[in-house]
């Protein structure tokens, strides 16, 4: 959890408490967040001996948007990187949905075990609604509001937002077999 949160948390603390001018908070906390997702995806290389699919794209777009952010002195670039995050996931979930393609149990494998065939297309489907509603909140939200508000947004509403999400799926889940007692959990790979 460290890991996924670790990074944002930086971003929040240094757009709160950098010691700069106001116009300039959010440049210097998008330049910590690029360093502290760094150092998050290299502690999960050591750690873990591995980076999992969505710290390497979510590192890949905070080291690019961050890098055009602080380049350009462009806030607006990394108040939309989480739109493209969203709108992407969404749209590469429904591709997923559309093409049959297990993806989302790719990513997860062993996370939901004994969830059978339909409740993960239940999932995938609800997550790539629930990911494009996000990109079209986070777009209203940084769009019509001051820099301020759109951070305290990211911490207060759009990461409650999710995990409520998650939990709003836990129902549905063990209706299609999640946590059944014979459930073996299955590593994340290609299913053949």
């Amino acid at each position: 959890m460290l890991i996924v949160l670790g990074p944002l948390l930086v971003f929040f603390l240094f757009n709160y408490l950098a010691p700069v001018p106001s116009v300039i908070k959010i440049i210097v906390a998008t330049g910590a967040f690029m360093i502290a997702m760094v150092a998050a995806m290299l502690f999960s290389a050591i750690r873990y001996h591995r980076i999992s699919p969505l710290l390497w794209f979510s590192g890949v777009m905070v080291v690019i948007l961050g890098g055009l952010t602080i380049w350009l002195h462009q806030a607006w670039i990394i108040k939309m990187k989480p739109t493209f995050y969203y709108a992407l996931v969404s749209g590469l979930l429904t591709f997923a949905l559309a093409t049959e393609r297990p993806l989302l149990q790719q990513v997860l494998g062993s996370t939901y075990p004994g969830l059978g065939d339909e409740g993960w297309k239940k999932l995938t489907r609800n997550w790539a609604i629930f990911f494009a509603f996000m990109a079209v909140l986070n777009e209203a939200v940084w769009r019509n509001s001051s820099t301020d508000f759109w951070v305290g947004f990211k911490l207060w509403g759009a990461l409650p937002l999710t995990f409520l999400f998650a939990a709003a799926n836990i129902p549905m889940l063990l209706k299609h077999g999640l946590m059944k007692e014979d459930a073996v959990p299955a590593e994340p790979g290609p299913v053949e």
